[in-house]
């Protein structure tokens, strides 16, 4: 089957070790069951692998992607939820292309149990773009942020999949939202989905309740500023550096919570599925590529001048 996966680890130049070919299809364990993927997407988690991180060698070749939609074994239309538990991981789980195969691939094979639903009203693109990024906002929002009790949200770094997905869902929630960029094009983007677009650093007009952390060292004393007291920051990566300075003093002062946040669970999935037909939001595409273009997908995503989801249409 084509598949999409890494050869190796590269950390300086990880597009060398990506290639896009035929594999044989691999066993899964008993009582997995395999979709027929119609849509999949791509993740900084992608990048990461092909760099080596969390991807141990004896794993390789493997293949890459968290993210997809497509049709189980009896015709359903569904949604991958892409944790396994692993016990040989010290977190417990793993998520799909770290110990098991990806879903960049025209099959995969999941346990039942990671069959979501897609309803009918959501595209198999748009199904693809929510399992990794969107739900890790929604979790960062609803279940460690405890957003039902905020006014006002702050989304450190606008443009990359969970930045835009907090965006989105966030105003849909009907929350004041701030977001920093430093790109003038970004922040008028940011602008039009109804949140309002500061510089990094700014003065907002007023103290937030919940901030969405991405970003790390460079933004994080932003963060611990701009947040009321009982504020909760919820911190998911560290993508501008892992080692932020934090001000005790704040801390304690203002009674702030830190939390970290990884991913979200699977009645997470389907909540935030029900919650984009209800609302009737839909995820913002950066752009979409057939399979056969995948890498340049890949190098879009790289590029850093994404503003939402890169898609990978599998029937193109």
């Amino acid at each position: 089957m084509r598949a999409a996966y890494a050869i190796a680890s590269d950390p300086t130049s990880p597009r060398s070790a990506l290639r896009v070919a035929d594999l044989p299809e691999s066993t899964p364990p008993e009582g997995w069951v395999t979709v027929d993927v119609r849509a999949g997407s791509l993740n900084q988690h992608d990048i990461w692998s092909l760099r080596g991180v969390g991807l141990r060698a004896d794993r390789l070749p493997m293949i890459l992607g968290c993210d997809a939609a497509g049709v189980d074994q009896d015709g359903n239309e569904v949604v991958v939820y892409p944790v396994v538990a692993d016990e040989s991981d010290p977190r417990g789980l793993s998520l799909l292309s770290e110990r098991f195969p990806g879903t960049l691939a025209e099959r995969v094979s999941v346990p039942p149990e990671n069959l979501i639903p897609k309803p009918a009203g959501v595209s198999f693109l748009d199904a693809a773009c929510l399992p990794t990024a969107w739900l890790t906002a929604f979790h960062m929002l609803t279940t460690r942020g405890r957003v039902e009790y905020a006014s006002a949200v702050l989304v450190q770094g606008a443009g990359g999949g969970v930045s835009t997905a907090a965006v989105v869902l966030a105003v849909a929630m009907g929350k004041r939202v701030y977001v920093t960029s430093r790109d003038p094009g970004k922040r008028e983007r940011i602008a039009e989905l109804g949140a309002t677009a500061v510089e990094p650093g700014a003065r907002l007009p007023e103290r937030v309740d919940v901030v969405i952390e991405s970003v790390g060292a460079p933004t994080f004393d932003h963060s611990m500023k701009c947040s009321a007291p009982g504020a909760r920051i919820v911190v998911c990566g560290a993508t501008g550096g892992h080692l932020a300075t934090v001000d005790l003093r704040r801390l304690f002062a203002m009674r702030l919570e830190l939390l970290g946040s990884t991913m979200g669970t699977g009645p997470e999935l389907a909540a935030l599925l029900d919650f984009l037909v209800e609302r009737d939001v839909r995820p913002v595409i950066d752009s979409t590529y057939g399979f056969s273009a995948i890498a340049d997908a890949f190098a879009r995503l790289e590029s850093g001048e994404i503003f939402g989801k890169v898609a990978i249409d599998f029937l193109h």
